[in-house]
């Protein structure tokens, strides 16, 4: 168990690296943190990182899943569940396609697919600590 210590969003770039390092060749990340907890905002910078342009990054609310394209031209997907309401739904994205992709697949709300997710993913929980810092912990 790894965690990472957000202390300000000056230090999101080093956060993200760190979590980059932590995460190895890892490609299936779920993030469970409560609403406004910072999960779109650090992805953001996960892809900042990795060579996303940073005008191309947004939540997937409506969209489900956004594909990057990072500085080395590998895809990435950045997922949110949030509006899924039964299994069925991700499953009609083609959600397995994407899973199995080999790429980097970075999971907002996954708690709303758990039964859907391969059992070596990633979880990372976002703690909003009460000095308004965050904490990332990533679990097998």
């Amino acid at each position: 168990m790894k965690s990472i210590i957000i202390t300000s969003l000056d230090g999101l770039e080093d956060a993200a690296r760190e979590f980059l390092e932590a995460i190895g060749d890892r490609r299936l990340v779920a993030f469970y943190a409560p609403m406004g907890a910072g999960k779109t905002t650090f992805i953001t910078a996960v892809c900042k990182v990795l060579g996303v342009r940073e005008d191309a990054v947004s939540s997937p609310t409506f969209a489900i899943v956004n594909e990057y394209r990072t500085a080395s031209g590998e895809p990435l997907y950045h997922f949110d569940f949030y509006r899924i309401e039964r299994l069925e739904e991700a499953l009609d994205i083609g959600l397995y396609d994407y899973l199995d992709s080999g790429a980097l697949c970075l999971m907002e709300w996954p708690e709303n697919v758990e039964p859907l997710l391969p059992e070596e993913t990633l979880r990372a929980r976002i703690a909003v600590n009460q000095d308004g810092s965050r904490t990332i912990t990533l679990e097998d």
